[in-house]
């Protein structure tokens, strides 16, 4: 290469850096070649120095920077004044809470006084971040964050009896310092699954963080508008278990989530695309493979910083983990409900009781698979075993009313079986079998009223028959009612209505009728008098 002078070199790196000019244009404009210009750029590359560094150096310097037969690259760095730090030692030491690139510069400086400046020695930890993570934009503390998501990639489950195909979701977490990932498949991203991910990961990790990182799933945000943010309340339950906070990524900051996305792309490509030609029969069989593949990724080295994943966790995160819980975290439900005048809550088709005072007042019913909690106004004001099989009553003795107590002005049994018998027999037997069949007749009336009401749309005769034939088949919910007076099915049943047929059930001895309320009712009066 043909030497030219010191401040043809300085122009070669003004008009390609400031200018944005090409190397031809350059070489037209100070008549150094095209190839010389080329070994000049990639000599100042190799310099990793800013360009205002370069330009104010003496002819000198240049002289041995630029020629390398005169120089060597401990040499270039000593002209420059860059004998850089360890820059994995600093990023290290940045993970720790209260330690600061300024603290850092000035404990250099004390040793190595020839250092160069606070705001280049900014500027090259910046560059050597980028080279190991273009994406990176954050300082990530040990111990305090959890980056969340799931991979956009799923994985087919082959159902052995059908062969349907399903697609398992893949969850992944990453931890902000150590960067230590675990992955765990389900069949879905319901919240039920989302939160039993969550506590697989944190059993993994041996501890949770100060804050969780989700992106914005349905499982995890309600919404997230003009900063404020709106959690699932079984999302928000399970944080306040393990008294971690939570931290949404703002929506359209792909930053806030650089980590996990980076972390994502990684697992899809060192696990999921190693498992792609596999063949799984349940999510479980999916997750043993994963795990196998999940112990290899985390042990593996990162060349730039010389340490896996495992031993920066061991390093950084995992002293600084905040201990698990004694137990897991049950997986509950939240819900909104008025109490029924049957002083009853309605859950998935079956009633918990709560007590008769509270008729008619909004209360708050959280649930797991094993009990439900109901509470008013914070207070717990009754709390049962979540029952197993639907349309089956869990009744406290101690929230029932005294027989004469339960007067209400719309539900009572005496109008309830004299609307009943102005509709027809069958349907006097139908209500009576419905309150027979509870654990209390006041659960009954609910359904009693509500299949009654059934006369103003469909008509009394057509209801007489079709609880006719609910009785004969012993059908009492409503839902099955309404469906046979929208299909006409229960003229499949030939219900008899004839004379003798009424004065069969009118007869019945365990059809009561309003008649025996009214005596019942009338007996209540003369006590309280």
């Amino acid at each position: 290469m043909r030497r030219v002078c010191m401040s043809k070199i300085k122009e070669v790196l003004r008009l390609k850096y400031l200018n944005q000019l090409s190397n031809r244009q350059i070489q037209t404009m100070t008549g150094v070649s095209r190839n010389s210009v080329a070994n000049y750029i990639k000599s100042y590359i190799e310099l990793s120095a800013s360009l205002e560094d370069v330009l104010a150096l003496s002819d000198t310097v240049l002289e041995q920077l630029f020629h390398p037969n005169k120089s060597t690259t401990t040499s270039k760095q000593t002209a420059l004044g860059l004998i850089h730090p360890d820059w994995n030692s600093i990023r290290e030491e940045l993970t720790k809470k209260g330690m600061t690139r300024a603290l850092l510069y000035e404990e250099l400086k004390s040793v190595q006084p020839d250092l160069y400046s606070y705001s280049q020695f900014n500027r090259y930890y910046a560059r050597f971040i980028k080279s190991i993570n273009p994406s990176m934009r954050q300082v990530h503390y040990a111990g305090d964050k959890l980056f969340i998501d799931y991979s956009g990639l799923t994985m087919p489950i082959v159902n052995q009896r059908t062969g349907e195909i399903s697609k398992a979701q893949i969850f992944v977490s990453v931890l902000g310092a150590s960067g230590y990932t675990f992955v765990h498949a389900t069949s879905t991203q319901s919240t039920k699954d989302f939160i039993k991910s969550h506590v697989l990961a944190f059993n993994f990790y041996g501890g949770v963080p100060n804050i969780l990182v989700p992106d914005n799933l349905k499982a995890a945000v309600i919404s997230h508008k003009k900063g404020v943010v709106k959690l699932n309340e079984s999302y928000a339950d399970m944080a306040k278990h393990y008294g971690v906070a939570v931290e949404p990524a703002r929506p359209y900051k792909p930053q806030d989530k650089s980590k996990v996305e980076l972390g994502v792309k990684a697992i899809q490509r060192w696990i999921l695309m190693k498992l792609r030609h596999h063949t799984f029969f349940s999510v479980d069989e999916l997750n043993q493979q994963i795990n196998l593949l999940l112990d290899g990724y985390n042990h593996k080295i990162i060349r730039r910083l010389g340490k896996s994943r495992t031993e920066l966790f061991e390093m950084l995160d995992k002293p600084l983990l905040h201990p698990l819980r004694a137990n897991n975290y049950i997986y509950k439900e939240f819900k909104t409900a008025t109490v029924g005048m049957d002083y009853h809550v309605e859950l998935d088709g079956s009633g918990y009781s709560v007590p008769y005072k509270y008729l008619g007042k909004k209360v708050d019913v959280s649930y797991s698979s094993t009990s439900v909690v109901i509470a008013l106004s914070g207070e717990i004001i009754a709390h049962h075993p979540k029952l197993s099989q639907p349309y089956h009553d869990s009744t406290l003795l101690e929230h029932m009313p005294k027989d004469h107590e339960y007067q209400h002005e719309k539900w009572n049994p005496r109008r309830i079986f004299n609307w009943a018998n102005s509709i027809g027999a069958h349907t006097t037997a139908l209500m009576q079998s419905i309150m027979d069949s509870r654990s209390h007749q006041v659960r009954g009336y609910k359904s009693c009223m509500a299949i009654l009401n059934f006369s103003k749309t469909y008509g009394a005769d057509a209801l007489e028959m079709a609880s006719a034939a609910a009785y004969e088949l012993n059908i009492y919910k409503v839902a099955s009612i309404e469906s046979m007076l929208k299909t006409k099915s229960y003229l499949l049943h030939n219900p008899q209505t004839s004379a003798n047929n009424n004065t069969f059930f009118n007869s019945h001895k365990n059809i009561r009728g309003s008649e025996y309320y009214s005596q019942i009712n009338n007996k209540t009066k003369e006590v309280q008098e």
